[in-house]
């Protein structure tokens, strides 16, 4: 299988944004293995942006993987049908369920390649999957069969960006306290409380740094909270970003000319690891062992607590108390100088 030279490559793989930039090695070894080959990511629509992030995808296969009842299969046989006219070569899939496989021989691609399940048979090539690692390696055991070489997740800043006059580059303090509210919705929290934000921005302000506050709609209610607080809001190093940025990409570039970013357990965390930003990441109840690279410049913040991490391997939501989220804001204030 190493000898053969593969010209069209589908990658499959559904999360979210998060999830995307993780799977980032694996596209990146397999290019630089099959360096004409051209590269194409199916992915839940939710997560298209990732094609902004790197130049290495040519196109992207929108699958609603999550639609209910009938409508997700669907869109499943709608996903195969178009497999059967792009002429792939070969397939590389993340995802530990068996129907991974039998969709993966449905398309009629001739290399499949996924992890081992009930239904691996139906695979090519089937992948021990090491769940007890950091995510983009987990990911890139896929294509270890084609090339060993493995490097974090990596974002190159493109765009004609500027920064506002106001802001002090390379000083500045980024905070972006949200997550998705598909979490939410779930019960999937990761969010210390207001109390936190306020004494951590207030803390900051106290040591004369520059705060620049991101976020989107779906923070919206947590930012508002925020900026109930006219202490916070009318400091003249306090600059609200909320909802202003453009794009992904924007919201990158920000970060990369910051001192510091601080975030949770989300997109804009994966986002920050993957250009290499120094970063202060708080966790509630999920690994971080699986999410964060082990790096001098990415700083965990949790609750050393013994119940902690929980989520995903003894539970599927938080428990009534999240004690986990009980995170005290001078870790971090007490490594800002």
């Amino acid at each position: 299988m190493s000898n053969t030279d593969f010209k069209n490559i589908l990658f499959i793989n559904f999360g979210g944004i998060g999830d995307e930039i993780l799977f980032l090695p694996t596209i990146v070894s397999m290019k630089e293995k099959f360096n004409s080959a051209k590269i194409t990511l199916a992915l839940e629509p939710r997560s298209k942006c990732i094609k902004d992030l790197t130049n290495l995808i040519n196109n992207t296969i929108g699958v609603n993987i999550k639609a209910s009842g009938i409508k997700k299969y669907f869109n499943i046989l709608f996903f195969i049908i178009i497999c059967w006219f792009k002429r792939f070569d070969c397939v590389i899939s993340s995802g530990k369920s068996p129907m991974i496989a039998l969709i993966l021989f449905l398309t009629g691609i001739k290399t499949r390649v996924g992890y081992n399940s009930k239904l691996d048979f139906l695979l090519s090539q089937k992948i021990k999957l090491n769940e007890n690692q950091y995510a983009a390696k987990m990911y890139h055991d896929l294509v270890k069969p084609f090339n060993d070489n493995y490097c974090d997740p990596n974002i190159e800043i493109t765009g004609d960006f500027k920064l506002g006059d106001n802001f002090r580059q390379n000083e500045y303090i980024v905070i972006h306290p949200g997550v998705s509210k598909m979490s939410v919705s779930k019960n999937i929290l990761k969010c210390p409380s207001i109390d936190f934000w306020l004494k951590l921005i207030k803390g900051l302000l106290e040591k004369n740094k520059q705060i620049i506050l991101l976020g989107t709609q779906d923070d919206k209610d947590l930012i508002e909270k925020i900026l109930k607080n006219e202490e916070i809001s009318n400091h003249p190093n306090f600059i609200n970003y909320f909802n202003k940025t453009k794009n992904i990409m924007e919201m990158a570039f920000i970060m990369k000319n910051s001192a510091n970013v601080i975030c949770v357990d989300s997109a804009p965390l994966h986002v920050a690891v993957g250009i290499n930003c120094n970063v202060f990441a708080i966790f509630g109840p999920t690994n971080n062992k699986k999410l964060i690279p082990d790096r001098q410049n990415v700083i965990l913040v949790h609750n050393n607590i013994p119940c902690r991490p929980c989520l995903w391997h003894r539970r599927s939501d938080n428990c009534d108390n999240s004690i986990c989220l009980n995170i005290d804001p001078d870790l971090i204030l007490k490594n800002i100088i």
